[in-house]
């Protein structure tokens, strides 16, 4: 990036280094001139069967129209913009919790640090083992609480049988809560915050005597590209990922290279995520992270394997139009799952006005993420 100051690099360094990102960015934005992307903290993972495949509603004979999404009928209203501002938890109100369930906040330290998170176990499998594990990790601003009210996965926990676990980051980390996706400390095997996600979900996995072969991870904006860098790293601990507006695994090394690949995309480094099964949401209206980002994700997790593509069209019951493609193996199961909001910004699909960043016209991406993963189990 020719065009940065050095002093300009110089301060945005000491600011990163001190976890005010915001401030470093600020800084960067500056330096690239009107044309930046906002930062990332406005925003903020068994065989399948053909049936799990085909799960779009199909147009009625003879109209020419469109394969629909079933799965927000109950909850269908009017389009709406994204929403762009806190919702009830965002501001501190706590979560409904169904009687019978818990949603409790607990602490993981090891020799990388230490971290908060929250673990739901839901009322429809209280005290079972071997239940799946799904590891939400959030995007800038947010918090556990914000992420599951936006997501609404705890519902979908209840429906299904899963323990979700939230890991929260923290201010001393980083100022706007962001995950340090763009750190090459934080992007590696056994430290910084792969060990510590990584040991949350051990910790948990231990605690409740999980299913060590059905863990996954999702994440949105910042949380995504993490996500992305958890499934490049410990392909041994998840079975499956979900990227959410997010970024692929070594996409950038730094600050500066944070905004170049937020705003014009960034190949993985070679290898990351290759192989690991991959679902992927990015509306094509993002500003923040731009959609190319989203391409980059699918080729990483596609890398040289030879799958069949079948490519679909549809719109949700609340106004969203998409296009899904699936990548699918000789044996039917689908590999990558890559989603194209129309229209869409930076903010979760299908979710709930209730949490941050979210955009309720979308199809639910928390329903088809779960559907996804619970296809993809992990034998040693």
């Amino acid at each position: 990036m020719t065009n940065f100051r050095q002093a300009d690099m110089a301060e945005a360094t000491r600011l990163t280094r001190e976890g005010r990102l915001a401030e470093a960015m600020a800084v960067l934005r500056g330096a690239l001139g009107s044309g930046a992307p906002t930062p990332p903290q406005t925003g903020g993972e068994g065989a399948a069967t053909p049936s799990s495949i085909l799960d779009l509603a199909p147009p009625a004979p003879g109209t020419g129209g469109a394969w629909t999404w079933p799965g927000e009928a109950q909850r269908a209203r009017a389009p709406q913009m994204p929403r762009r501002t806190r919702g009830k938890a965002g501001r501190g109100a706590p979560l409904p919790i169904p009687a019978g369930a818990s949603f409790e906040e607990r602490v993981f330290s090891s020799a990388a640090g230490s971290r908060p998170y929250k673990l739901y176990v839901p009322a429809s499998a209280a005290g079972a083992k071997s239940l799946p594990v799904v590891v939400m990790l959030h995007g800038c601003t947010q918090s556990p609480d914000d992420f599951a009210a936006g997501t609404r996965m705890n519902a979908v926990a209840e429906e299904e049988g899963f323990l979700v676990v939230y890991p929260g980051q923290t201010r001393g980390a980083n100022a706007s809560l962001c995950w340090n996706w763009f750190n090459p400390a934080d992007q590696e095997r056994g430290r910084g915050e792969p060990s510590l996600i990584a040991g949350i979900t051990r910790a948990v996995i231990a605690e409740r005597g999980a299913d060590a072969g059905r863990v996954y991870v999702a994440g949105l904006s910042a949380g995504g590209a993490k996500a992305a860098i958890m499934g490049a790293t410990y392909p041994d601990l998840f079975a499956a990922i979900g990227v959410h507006s997010g970024l692929a695994c070594g996409a950038a090394r730094d600050v500066a290279s944070a905004f170049s690949s937020m705003k014009n995309g960034a190949p993985a480094s070679a290898g990351a995520g290759a192989g690991i099964p991959t679902i992927v949401f990015h509306g094509d209206r993002d500003k923040t992270v731009a959609p190319v980002n989203a391409d980059q994700v699918a080729d990483a997790a596609r890398a040289s394997a030879r799958l069949q593509v079948t490519v679909e069209t549809g719109q949700a019951q609340a106004g969203r139009r998409f296009t899904r493609t699936l990548h699918t193996d000789a044996r039917d199961r689908v590999m990558l799952e890559q989603w194209v909001l129309h229209g869409a910004g930076h903010a979760w699909s299908g979710g709930s006005a209730e949490g941050s960043y979210t955009d309720p016209t979308g199809p639910d991406a928390s329903r088809a993420m779960v559907r996804f993963f619970l296809a993809h189990e992990r034998r040693d």
